[in-house]
């Protein structure tokens, strides 16, 4: 059993340098972030001198900064992504997010390696694999349940990073290729189009219709709250929340819910500060399609299948309608505002409207569609309240400090780094309460500083007699000395020295995702022969797997053959160009592959 007192890191996304700020002051240990380009999500690209500035304000509270350059490579990208890495390795990111292994055949610079989840990464033999490689950290996929997670922790020593909240992909990270069939949007080069988030109906060999019309393939958001203790009793390094193409609302109140939720659990974090907040963070009134613990312990209901979009929180059912107004039978505690954005499923999928006005139960929508009626359930996916108090928070990250006082000198510690900065008095006080009164409130003032003064220590009886103007400039001085220290002490994680060591496999397919030369002569290094490249390389996706996933359709519509053996008959997708996909169940394994027409 792992030691439950290890330590522990909570890893927040950002598209942004401001989500990246915002996720770092609501408790974030770590941030994941893209650079410019080769990022896993396209759309979510930073330069280079915002990723430094970021790096400086993060190394200040000991938070790390790892870079995604996680997308599969040609051989014309593979250099400038090299390019890329000793950039940000100068820079001072602390860790490079990596899919292709053509990098790993390429000289990098002295920086940590992880391995990517869209490496695919699910069985203990594969993050033994990566591990030999000498790669620090390997990203686990999404599917796998505790047993699973602790069968890998317990074969190996390498740093294990589990996804906690967030979007799910339906498949298997690293082997969706059905955007990239569809359109030429390749998951594996960042340019995903959400096929999975798109409307089917499931037929039969026959044409048999099914489920007509349905969102079969979007599954729920994942939330780990419930499991969070088993997984730090297994080991697990770090618990990553997805969510790179959120907003700040988003990261500040997700990071801050774990922050608090692992805190009661575990107190040591890998990052320093205290968070001071001036709000309660509520998951269910952020982004969420309803929540799935997914496979972590048991199978549940996993399937967003009416639709794609964001429910928010379930406020209650509709009692009664009128011309102008509905009544909901919902708690008394619950507050609705104007400007709120309700919502509840329809026939035709998800309907939403604003409050007009709301009289205690009794809300006045700007429409009331006909299918409203009672019994209805309705979720509020908008709380203008609530979101307004997240983005006007003045939530903050603040270093505990000490000042310690003597007859010609004031030192500044905060435990672990201490400055010092002598004082040139002419005389000292006469009278001394006054002077110390004064002296507290100066060094108290944090302003903008990330420091906050929890002791002010005398340790003379002769106190010198200081302006106001002085103390606040002794005080500037020092705050600005010991940023600095902190940042000269901050110690960068070391670098990865790859050895090429055996796969897992002798030979594999295009769903090793090799793109490039490089990655090819890779493999052969590692006694792996691929039989083909990429299907993004060579565009041959006629009968072949293009999706391979957790979630089983037979499952989530009662129709598993575990139950029904009978029931064997061939089953077809069609998507709304009337495109037909076979699917193969692989029930020994319970999983599901959509094949490419």
């Amino acid at each position: 059993m792992a030691n439950k007192n290890k330590t522990v890191e909570l890893l927040a996304p950002a598209q942004n340098p401001a989500c990246a700020k915002a996720a770092i002051n609501c408790g974030a240990d770590a941030v994941y972030i893209g650079a410019s380009s080769f990022g896993a999500r396209k759309n979510a690209g930073n330069n280079l001198a915002d990723i430094e500035e970021l790096v400086r304000y993060a190394h200040k509270f000991n938070v790390k900064i790892y870079v995604t350059v996680n997308t599969i490579l040609n051989d014309n990208e593979l250099n400038e992504a090299v390019r890329l890495i000793y950039k940000l390795n100068k820079i001072g990111a602390d860790a490079i997010i990596i899919q292709d292994m053509g990098l790993l055949n390429s000289k990098l610079p002295d920086i940590e390696l992880h391995a990517s989840t869209q490496c695919n990464i699910r069985t203990k033999e594969k993050v033994q694999f990566f591990e030999k490689l000498g790669i620090k950290r390997a990203i686990l996929a999404r599917e796998l349940n505790l047993n699973q997670i602790k069968e890998i922790k317990d074969n190996s020593d390498i740093e294990l990073e589990c996804f906690i909240h967030g979007a799910l992909c339906v498949s298997y990270s690293g082997q969706c290729y059905m955007s990239a069939f569809i359109g030429g949007r390749s998951a594996n080069r960042g340019e995903c189009a959400q096929a999975c988030r798109k409307k089917y109906s499931l037929i039969d060999k026959k044409g048999n219709i099914i489920t007509k019309d349905k969102y079969l393939l979007s599954l729920k958001d994942f939330c780990a709250k419930d499991y969070i203790k088993e997984l730090i009793e297994i080991g697990v390094t770090s618990f990553k929340i997805e969510g790179r193409l959120k907003d700040e609302i988003y990261v500040k109140n997700v990071v801050l819910y774990y922050r608090n939720l692992i805190d009661e659990i575990c107190k040591n974090k890998t990052s320093e500060g205290k968070i001071y907040s001036d709000f309660t963070p509520d998951i269910n009134k952020t982004f969420n399609r309803g929540y799935t613990s997914y496979f972590l312990n048991k199978k549940e209901d996993i399937l967003s299948i009416d639709s794609p979009k964001s429910k928010g929180e379930y406020l209650g059912k509709v009692d009664f309608v009128d011309k102008k107004y509905f009544t909901i039978n919902f708690s008394k505690t619950t507050k609705i505002n104007s400007q709120d954005g309700l919502c509840y499923l329809s026939k035709e999928g998800l309907k939403g409207f604003l409050v007009n006005k709301a009289e205690e139960n009794k809300i006045f929508p700007n429409n009331i569609q006909p299918d409203l009626k009672k019994g209805v359930e309705i979720y509020r996916n908008q709380d203008i309240e609530f979101e307004n108090k997240i983005k006007n928070s003045k939530t903050k990250r603040l270093i505990p400090v000490s000042f310690e006082i003597k007859e010609s000198e004031v030192i500044l510690s905060d435990g672990k780094n201490k400055v010092s900065l002598k004082i040139e008095t002419a005389e000292f006080a006469q009278n001394k309460e006054k002077m110390i009164e004064n002296i507290q409130k100066c060094l108290k003032k944090t302003g903008d500083s990330i420091f906050i003064a929890e002791d002010i220590i005398f340790k003379t009886e002769k106190i010198p007699f200081m302006p106001v103007s002085k103390i606040n400039e002794i005080r500037r001085t020092l705050f600005l000395k010991l940023e600095n220290l902190r940042l000269e002490n901050y110690k960068k994680p070391k670098g990865t020295k790859i050895t090429p060591a055996s796969y897992t496999e002798k030979t594999i397919d295009y769903r090793l995702n090799v793109h490039n030369k490089k990655a090819f002569e890779f493999y052969k290094k590692c006694n792996v022969e691929p039989t083909e490249f990429s299907l993004e390389k060579t565009g041959n996706f006629k009968n072949k797997e293009i999706m391979r996933s957790k979630h089983c359709i037979r499952r989530s519509l009662n129709l598993c053959l575990k139950n029904n053996p009978k029931n064997k008959e061939e089953l077809f997708l069609i998507d709304e160009k009337n495109v037909k996909y076979p699917i193969l169940f692989d029930c020994k394994n319970c999983e599901m592959a959509i094949i490419a027409p």
